[in-house]
């Protein structure tokens, strides 16, 4: 019965995994793989979650299931951590939070729930997007559109954005990254926030919001600007969340679906179909992740430490990208490539074409995605020269 089965090409971001560790060029640096690394090339394990794990093997008292909206405590500090804890949202009681494995995990739920309780709406994507954006929505069935996001200069296209935005068709899904667009780095300003929310209102589109950076761009609050705005101003509103990356607990699967609705009794009527989503899905996310996250929000030492560590690392990536411009201007390129330092976040769409990204690979033992994307986490200092003279050689 297997005969017929064809071999696919393997996802190509993790694709690049292998092709890095079978390099045995010493000088090898990977830019690809997107998560975050300290200046020694490793992703730690944050102080304050190794503090959480002690408590919790300690304290811990079962291993029973924790239901399919999953752990109660971790999707009430989420909810907090998304709108505030002074929201007008939550004083309404118009969210609900359905934990889900990881932020991936978020974007299958809200695509499922999409397609059988808003039947015939298309969604629609930036153009570029992550990758998987396409695959978990084709998955389910979705009928998936695109909007521009950046123009042939390698920058933020917002015009073209807001006039194709203002062009779909009533009742359709948009979405929209809050901070740390993956995979260009580029975000809206405060005031092209506002533009989005007039035209999502006169189009009475629905906003499906990726939040899965926060903090990694300006701050937690300040990362929180657009998904506030829109829950505020709008009747309904979806967001999938990941508590992944700001935490670096990405093999713990931790992330969050949110829908916001115009009051509570829509609310509870959306949450109840949930449900039924996630236990169709996957039945119960798992614990471990939330758990940690609920421990160190109960616990202000660990919640400080946490908001630090968090920081650092946010501050490290943008000094990179400073550091990354400075590092071409001797080769007469920080002008080309100064839009790397306006970038938020892990990601930056560097520019670089396909051919040169692929020379980078071969004679260089640089690796980044096709498109000219960089995790710019996977630079430092001991690599920034090599890195810059590289790519200075591909590029002229």
């Amino acid at each position: 019965m297997f005969d017929a089965i064809e071999r696919v090409p393997g996802d190509a971001i993790l694709g690049l995994i292998q092709q890095f560790k079978d390099d045995p060029n010493p000088k090898k640096v990977d830019l690809g793989v997107g998560v975050y690394r300290d200046e020694d090339g490793i992703t730690p394990i944050m102080r304050a979650v190794k503090a959480a794990e002690k408590k919790l093997i300690a304290d811990e008292a079962t291993k029973a299931y924790i239901g399919s909206h999953g752990d109660p405590a971790y999707g009430e500090h989420v909810l907090k951590m998304v709108f505030g804890a002074d929201s007008p949202v939550l004083a309404d009681n118009r969210a609900s939070a359905t934990q889900s494995p990881g932020g991936t995990g978020a974007l299958r739920l809200a695509a499922d729930f999409i397609a059988s309780q808003l039947p015939g709406k298309s969604i629609w994507l930036s153009d570029p997007t992550w990758p998987n954006h396409l695959g978990v929505f084709s998955a389910a069935g979705l009928d998936i559109q695109r909007y521009p996001y950046v123009d042939e200069h390698n920058q933020l296209d917002f015009e073209g954005m807001a006039a194709a935005l203002k062009t779909i068709p009533k009742g359709d899904i948009v979405v929209l990254h809050a901070c740390c667009h993956n995979p260009t780095g580029f975000d809206l300003s405060a005031e092209q926030w506002q533009a989005v929310l007039e035209i999502v209102t006169e189009r009475e589109l629905l906003p499906l919001v990726d939040f899965a950076y926060q903090g990694f761009g300006n701050g937690i609050d300040e990362d929180a600007y657009g998904a506030r705005l829109l829950a505020e101003n709008l009747g309904e509103v979806l967001i999938t969340q990941s508590c992944s990356k700001n935490f670096g607990i990405y093999r713990e699967r931790t992330g969050c679906f949110i829908a916001v609705a115009a009051d509570t009794e829509a609310m509870e009527d959306v949450r109840s179909q949930l449900a039924i989503t996630a236990r169709e899905n996957y039945s119960n996310p798992p614990a471990h992740g939330s758990a940690i996250v609920a421990t160190i929000f109960n616990d202000a030492e660990l919640y400080a430490m946490w908001h630090d560590e968090l920081a650092e690392m946010r501050g490290r990536i943008n000094e990179l990208r400073q550091k990354f411009v400075q590092g071409l201007e001797p080769h007469g390129l920080a002008e080309r490539f100064a839009h790397v330092a306006q970038q938020r976040g892990m990601f930056s769409y560097t520019g670089l074409s396909k051919d040169q990204v692929e020379t980078l690979r071969d004679e260089h033992s640089i690796y980044m995605v096709g498109s000219g994307r960089a995790n710019v986490a996977g630079l430092n200092d001991a690599n920034m020269e090599y890195v810059c003279n590289a790519i200075a050689s591909v590029v002229k």
